[in-house]
């Protein structure tokens, strides 16, 4: 596949219609939905009335918001969501010899890469190509140049190569709350206090009026670093 060219395809397409390539494109293809805003995606993939898949990482550390609005989508759009949880030992390893709150201390990366990024990383390995609720205005830092699709490098599909799709990547915050409101789909609860961007709970705050939504996550570090590692080539394309 010329991702390039597909990306210069889609870049003004909506993203209802750059889900619908996407699934179009691959069998083998997943949503990741991490409990936030980014349900948008599941209901314009439920819109098409065609399968799809849906994948959720439990770093075991989610606001118990988050937990019960995972199973309340779940419910709602009917899914066979699959829940991907860290290794026991790696966690138990981290904890025993850091303790609970180490990322305080000396970063976020060991701690997401245990509870994140490896999970993540299994997953994708049987994978093709992934749908994620990357938006250029999330991240002045890091997301400036997110196209609606890529090449994914800093993780391989299950033959190779993996492919990357953004479909809201065009899309800024109002223009998702316009979709969810309108279209009446569901959303966190934390949402309704003041949590725009929303992650594991000790790393995620509620944010003031003016504050950057990316404030609300991983406060005590440069915006240079906020990245969990999901993303992390956008740590590489904005130096």
């Amino acid at each position: 596949m010329d991702v390039e060219a597909l990306n210069e395809e889609l870049a003004d397409a909506s993203p209802r219609r750059i889900i619908k390539t996407a699934l179009e494109q691959f069998d083998h293809i997943a949503i990741s939905f991490s409990g936030a805003e980014d349900v948008a995606l599941i209901a314009m993939a439920h819109s098409l009335k065609k399968p799809f898949s849906v994948f959720n990482l439990d770093t075991g550390r989610l606001h118990p918001e988050t937990y019960e609005f995972v199973e309340r989508v779940r419910k709602h759009y009917n899914l066979d969501l699959e829940i991907l949880f860290p290794d026991t030992s790696a966690v138990q390893n981290l904890v025993n010899s850091k303790g609970l709150f180490s990322f305080y201390e000396d970063g976020h990366e060991e701690c997401c890469g245990i509870r994140k990024v490896d999970p993540l990383r299994r997953k994708l390995s049987t994978l093709d190509a992934w749908i994620t609720g990357q938006r250029r205005d999330q991240s002045p830092d890091t997301r400036n140049d997110v196209p609606v699709v890529q090449q994914d490098t800093a993780f391989a599909g299950r033959n190779g190569p993996l492919v990357k799709f953004n479909p809201m990547a065009n899309w800024s915050s109002k223009d998702v709350w316009d979709y969810i409101r309108t279209m009446e789909v569901p959303y966190n609860a934390l949402h309704d206090q003041g949590y725009v961007s929303i992650g594991c709970a000790p790393c995620t705050r509620p944010i003031l009026p003016g504050q950057h939504e990316r404030e609300g996550r991983w406060w005590w570090e440069e915006a240079t670093k906020k990245e969990c590692g999901l993303h992390s080539a956008n740590l590489i394309t904005s130096q």
